[in-house]
């Protein structure tokens, strides 16, 4: 019985090595939110109403700037839907890296599925575009089915993902270089935990450039 008492507390008396990183961020590297409004289109009647007359105002907007001049009453976007494009930009984030993006209805689209993303810029708090997404929908294994009172739904097929469906096109700047000295933020702040990571990085370097 004490062998086997011994085995089994091993594990928790031992002290396993872990690393800085795992522990903490930095101040000031963080990811930013990012979002944009757009169209999905290529839906098989399963887009916005005719209550949506944002889609409607979108859809003509898109048109006109191809050359073509659609009178708006003479629209209808079953086939259509206005959408919410969201993303995290990571820090250190280059031009030409690929994003994930949510795309979400915003209108009374039934669902996505079969959709495709037309190209949307994707805005950052301060107003610029920071990336531009298009794509095929994906919304994995929701669907929307049957007929009349007998209607089958799994998940939400009205929300969807792009993998890899934005480029950034502009970076936030991070000078690391330039700075003499940074805070780490512990994901679970703790005194005691502060202080062994303090004396830690002190012993690394021989000398107390932590606190």
């Amino acid at each position: 019985l004490a062998a086997a008492a011994l085995l089994w507390a091993g594990p928790l008396l031992a002290s396993p090595e872990v690393r800085v990183k795992d522990l903490v961020t930095v101040e000031g590297v963080r990811s930013n939110p990012l979002i944009g409004y757009g169209l999905v289109v290529g839906l098989q009647g399963t887009g916005d109403g005719t209550q949506a007359a944002f889609t409607i105002q979108s859809l003509a907007n898109v048109l006109r700037r191809s050359g073509v001049t659609v009178p708006q009453s003479s629209i209808r976007v079953r086939n259509v839907a206005a959408v919410m494009i969201t993303a995290a930009l990571p820090p250190f984030a280059r031009p030409g890296q690929a994003l994930d993006i949510q795309v979400s209805s915003l209108g009374d689209a039934k669902s996505l599925q079969g959709g495709t993303l037309l190209m949307t810029p994707l805005l950052g708090p301060d107003g610029a575009t920071y990336a531009v997404a298009q794509g095929a929908v994906s919304i994995g294994g929701a669907f929307l089915g049957g007929g009349g009172g007998n209607t089958m739904q799994k998940n939400h097929p009205t929300a969807g993902r792009i993998p890899a469906g934005a480029t950034v096109e502009r970076s936030v700047p991070v000078d690391l270089a330039g700075a003499t000295s940074f805070r780490l933020l512990l994901d679970q702040p703790d005194f005691v935990t502060a202080s062994r990571v303090a004396e830690s990085i002190n012993a690394a370097f021989g000398q107390a450039v932590a606190r």
